[in-house]
């Protein structure tokens, strides 16, 4: 009874959907909130994305409470529908130009004229909510000693970017180039104002020192850059043959 909607929002495996699965529709909220609605922020979704938690009905009356939804999470048909029809709604007022000249005949003829793409990727058949998936990356975490977070996909950027800039094969010959020098004394270090707070003086040292650190990143790309283009404009060939020498 939601298939419509549920390929306006283009969510995948429609067919294989049972909103009556409390695992299913539990997963299809999480992917509601995510990549449609977005009502929460970041941070504020680990309870509702806690799909195996006792208290998740709790978080999920509260999130329809957020969003002023007028039903109940006992009409379990009724709130489906009710937040599917509000998705769309955010959907088609973020893209009104996009959506506006669409008909059920200009879907049909774009229907027949778009092939159907296999993606051979395994990546694109992976339900990032999964609770396989989260212990997954939790796993990983713990091997990387990457802090736990509430949201499992923040840590596998983390995770991502600890592999990129520390354990990847380029990373590794970086290092070994490097020389060896004395660790910087943060402790030492003048910040240059005062907090009125220790810890907080520290945090703000440690703040500082990582918008040092994107900067001389961003001066490296754009000195990359500049390389890049003098290569090209720095030795200009010139055919001799359009020169003329004398009158």
């Amino acid at each position: 009874m939601f298939k419509r909607k549920l390929t306006a929002l283009d969510f995948d495996n429609i067919e294989q959907l049972d909103v009556n699965d409390p695992k299913q529709f539990r997963n299809m909220i999480v992917w509601l909130e995510d990549r449609k609605i977005r009502h929460y922020k970041m941070d504020q979704r680990g309870a509702l994305r806690a799909t195996d938690s006792l208290n998740w009905s709790e978080a999920f009356q509260s999130y329809l409470r957020d969003l002023a939804c007028p039903l109940s999470q006992d009409d379990l048909s009724g709130v489906t529908d009710w937040l599917l029809g509000y998705a769309i709604r955010l959907e088609y007022g973020d893209q009104v130009d996009k959506y506006k000249g669409v008909t059920a005949d200009t879907m049909q003829e774009r229907k027949a004229k778009v092939p159907k793409v296999v993606s051979t990727n395994p990546l694109d058949s992976l339900d990032f909510n999964d609770p396989s998936f989260i212990k997954g990356v939790e796993a990983l975490a713990k091997i990387l000693n990457v802090p736990k977070h509430p949201d499992h996909l923040v840590m596998l950027n983390a995770c991502s970017r600890l592999v990129k800039n520390y354990l990847s094969p380029e990373a590794q010959q970086m290092n070994s180039a490097l020389s060896e020098g004395k660790p910087f004394p943060i402790q030492e270090a003048d910040l240059g104002f005062d907090t009125g707070d220790y810890v907080l003086n520290q945090a703000a040292k440690i703040l500082r020192l990582l918008y040092i650190h994107d900067l001389r990143d961003l001066q490296t790309k754009i000195n990359e850059s500049i390389v890049a283009v003098q290569t090209i404009t720095a030795n200009p060939k010139t055919d001799t043959r359009l020169g003329k020498v004398g009158r």
